[in-house]
C-alpha cells in the first residue's frame, strides 16, 4: 500500500465508529464477515428497519428508509444479504410503502433527534432510496413481496414521468435499481435517459469544483459500474489525481455539507474516508506495483 493508505488507516483508528472500523478491516486487512455484521446488527430496531443514526446526519433511533438503503449496501459490501436481517428489513419497508408503491425519502420520525435541515417529510414515495434498495434486493435475489411492488413503482416514475426533479444523489440510487434490474432491455433505455441528465446538469465535470457536488467517481464508484460509460477514462485519471490530493494532513478526507453534530462530523468523515479509498483501490491508484 501507498504511504498515505497508512495515514488513513491511522484516521479512521482515531476518529471511526466501530462498524466502520470493521467495514476497513474486512475490506483491507482480511477481517471478518461476522464482525461487520454483528456491529451493524445494534442500529436495526425490532420493527426491521434502520436507524440509531447509521446514517450520521439523522440522530433519532427510529427507523428510516435512507438507513435502511445504507445497511443494505454495508451488508452488499460483504458479499450478502443475510435472511435474518433483510427479511424483517423488507417486512418494514412495507410497513411504511405509500399507496404509490415507494417508500418516502424520509419519514417524519426523523424530528424525534438532531438532524441535518434538508430532511424533511413529505409523506409521498420516491426513487430515492426506493430504487436503491429494489436494485440491491434484486441484486441478490431476495423473494419479498415488497420487492414486487417497488420493482412495479420504479418502473412507473422511470417510464411514465419526466426525469426533471431527479438530483444528483436520485440519480446513484436510480443508477443501482438499473445495473440490478434483470429487465435489461428496459434498463438500457431508461439508462440512455438517465445519463443523459446525468451528462447534462447533475455531474460536476471540474475536478476543482466545490461544495456539495457528484464527480464521475460518485456515478461511477469502479469501472465495472453502469455508469463508467458516461465519461472518457481521462476524465476518470485527471477526477482521481484530485482525488488523492484531497486527504487532509489527519489522513482522513473532508465532507463537503454541515452535519447536526461534532460526533456526525467524525463519523462521517471516517465513513467517506473508507469510501475514497475504496474508489482509489479499484482504480488501481491505492496499492503499489511492482517495479
Amino acid at each position: 500500500m501507498r504511504p498515505e493508505f497508512e495515514q488513513a488507516r491511522q484516521f479512521i483508528l482515531g476518529n471511526a465508529r466501530l462498524l466502520d472500523r470493521k467495514r476497513f478491516a474486512f475490506r483491507f486487512e482480511r477481517g471478518a464477515t461476522r464482525d461487520v455484521v454483528a456491529a451493524l446488527r445494534p442500529y436495526q430496531n425490532a420493527d426491521g428497519g434502520f436507524g440509531n443514526a447509521l446514517e450520521p446526519d439523522m440522530r433519532c433511533a427510529a427507523s428510516q428508509p435512507v438507513a435502511t438503503e445504507l445497511a443494505l449496501e454495508i451488508l452488499d459490501e460483504l458479499g450478502e444479504l443475510q435472511p435474518e436481517i433483510v427479511q424483517p428489513c423488507c417486512d418494514w419497508l412495507a410497513s411504511v410503502t405509500t399507496g404509490e408503491g415507494g417508500v418516502p425519502f424520509v419519514l417524519a420520525s426523523v424530528e424525534q433527534g438532531p438532524h441535518a435541515p434538508w430532511w424533511k417529510a413529505t409523506g409521498k414515495a420516491w426513487l430515492n432510496p426506493t430504487a436503491g434498495i429494489a436494485g440491491l434486493l434484486q441484486k441478490h435475489g431476495v423473494k419479498h413481496s415488497w420487492v414486487t411492488s417497488a420493482v412495479e413503482y420504479c418502473w412507473r416514475q422511470l417510464e411514465g414521468q419526466s426525469l426533471d426533479q431527479v438530483i444528483a444523489d436520485d440519480a446513484i440510487s436510480i443508477l443501482r435499481f438499473l445495473e440490478w434490474t434483470p429487465e435489461r432491455e428496459r434498463a438500457s433505455v431508461a439508462f440512455d435517459a438517465l445519463g443523459e441528465v446525468i451528462r447534462s446538469r447533475l455531474v460536476a465535470d471540474d475536478p476543482q469544483a466545490t461544495g456539495y457536488v457528484k464527480t464521475p467517481l460518485e456515478f461511477a464508484t469502479s469501472p465495472g459500474r453502469m455508469a463508467y460509460r458516461l465519461f472518457e477514462s481521462d476524465t476518470f485519471a485527471t477526477h482521481l489525481d484530485v482525488l488523492a490530493k484531497r486527504q487532509q494532513a489527519d489522513g482522513g478526507w473532508p465532507i463537503s455539507w454541515a452535519p447536526p453534530s461534532p460526533a456526525a462530523i467524525g463519523e462521517w468523515r471516517a465513513f467517506v474516508t473508507i469510501k475514497w479509498l475504496v474508489v482509489l483501490d479499484e482504480y488501481g491508484r491505492l496499492r503499489e506495483t511492482a517495479a
